[in-house]
């Protein structure tokens, strides 16, 4: 499946958080002159065009001002602070009439790239009922492909449980793309300045 034939896939990018242990808005901060939420929608963008959305929460408004170019779509989570599950399941709601399937990216894994999003489309195989995940680190995780399937389990999400508890959901085959680089989050203001300091090496 290519860029040209995926119109029914939609990427989401998880921007809501508080960012605790970071000490401030942590899609603010940035790498390599551009901060980490410009550098998940540049990377939703080229995946999906306009069919891009931005789930912010905390400081949204300087959080979407930051973004360059902007997503197709933004949506606010002013119960951000209820976890992961809750951005998961906004999404989810607001695409899912025109969605065959949705892209989770996390603002905060700064090496993502569109390459490896494009793999996780091409290895759908278009069934309703097959996830593409990110494998690394001996795990499996975001980025991730959800189809239709998934809606119902997604949208009723409400925690911080996250979207993972699907992958060992035997309703669901499970395919994986491997990209180590996946590992790299950013929690806390050292992660980003090992990874500042690892890419000056």
């Amino acid at each position: 499946m290519t860029r040209s034939t995926n119109n029914g896939i939609y990427t989401i990018v998880l921007a809501a958080g508080a960012a605790s242990r970071f000490g401030s808005s942590k899609q603010l901060a940035k790498l390599d002159g551009t901060s980490l939420v410009t550098r998940a929608t540049r990377i939703a963008m080229e995946s999906c065009d306009s069919r891009s959305v931005l789930v912010a929460g905390h400081d949204w408004h300087a959080v979407l001002g930051a973004c360059d170019p902007r997503p197709g779509f933004l949506i606010v989570n002013d119960q951000h602070e209820r976890g992961i599950g809750s951005s998961i399941s906004l999404a989810v709601r607001s695409v899912r009439h025109v969605a065959k399937a949705i892209v989770i990216l996390l603002a905060d894994q700064p090496l993502i790239t569109s390459a490896h999003i494009a793999a996780l489309i091409e290895g759908w195989s278009g069934d309703d009922n097959e996830i593409v995940a990110t494998a690394y680190a001996g795990t499996l995780g975001a980025p991730a492909l959800f189809p239709m399937d998934c809606f119902d389990d997604l949208a009723a999400m409400t925690d911080d449980s996250g979207a993972q508890v699907l992958f060992n959901d035997r309703r669901f085959l499970v395919q994986t793309v491997r990209f180590e680089d996946a590992a790299v989050d950013i929690d806390t203001k050292e992660d980003l300045s090992s990874l500042q300091r690892s890419a000056r090496s």
